[in-house]
């Protein structure tokens, strides 16, 4: 992997005119203003991050963001923990973040090149494995053969749990430590790219995420 290098802070840089072999356009949650309930929906907590999808074909690993932005000399500790896992290939789908102190995500810090070298990725979907394409699998099991391929990750990249618990509750907890909020996803759903209502995203309006969107009118 070659070492980031860069200024302090980047722009962010334009979604390529050509989307790049290996890319999946990653599935978009639907914003509500509650979270789903009943036995249907898992929740994660929903981390203050950039959107990755995480590609290895053979020795060839690539980050790139949601809109196909190649990220990944800008994040090694990432693509070394991706170059590392016992697979032949695999596409993987989740969140890059720095952690502050208090166990949270500090997306400033994301922003910078010294945090952007030692952001980790919470891994929430796997969409390929050894070439076999796992999009159609319920939701489930797909997470299950993700938990299978991180069993022996040590660095940079982590299993993002899910909580089997009513979505008010998991919100309201998400609320209490100051986090984003939640994505509520149904059990049974394939992996859709673009905008698919089985994905939830209910969104803190007291969290650093939302305040700071806010004033930037900007949409992460």
């Amino acid at each position: 992997m070659s070492p980031c290098t860069g200024p302090a802070e980047w722009s962010t840089p334009r979604k390529p005119a050509l989307l790049p072999v290996g890319f999946v356009e990653p599935c978009l949650p639907s914003v509500r203003a509650t979270a789903p309930c009943g036995r249907d929906w898992v929740h994660e907590i929903k981390h203050d991050g950039y959107r990755l999808i995480v590609r290895r074909d053979g020795e060839l690993v690539r980050l790139w963001t949601r809109n196909a932005v190649d990220y990944t000399d800008r994040m090694p500790t990432i693509a070394t923990g991706a170059s590392r896992l016992k697979a032949n290939s695999f596409t993987i789908d989740g969140e890059a973040v720095v952690i502050g102190a208090d166990g949270l995500s500090r997306f400033d810090e994301l922003r910078r090149a010294a945090g952007a070298r030692v952001a980790f990725l919470y891994a929430f979907d796997l969409l390929e494995h050894d070439g076999e394409d796992l999009r159609e699998r319920p939701l489930l099991a797909r997470r299950k053969a993700l938990a299978a391929l991180l069993r022996r990750s040590q660095d940079g990249i982590l299993f993002n749990e899910h909580i089997e618990e009513e979505g008010a509750v998991v919100f309201a907890h998400a609320c209490q430590i100051g986090a984003e909020g939640i994505l509520s996803k149904r059990v049974d759903a394939p992996c859709r790219s673009g905008p698919h209502s089985a994905w939830i995203k209910v969104r803190n309006p007291a969290s650093i995420a939302v305040q700071r969107e806010r004033s930037e009118n900007w949409d992460k």
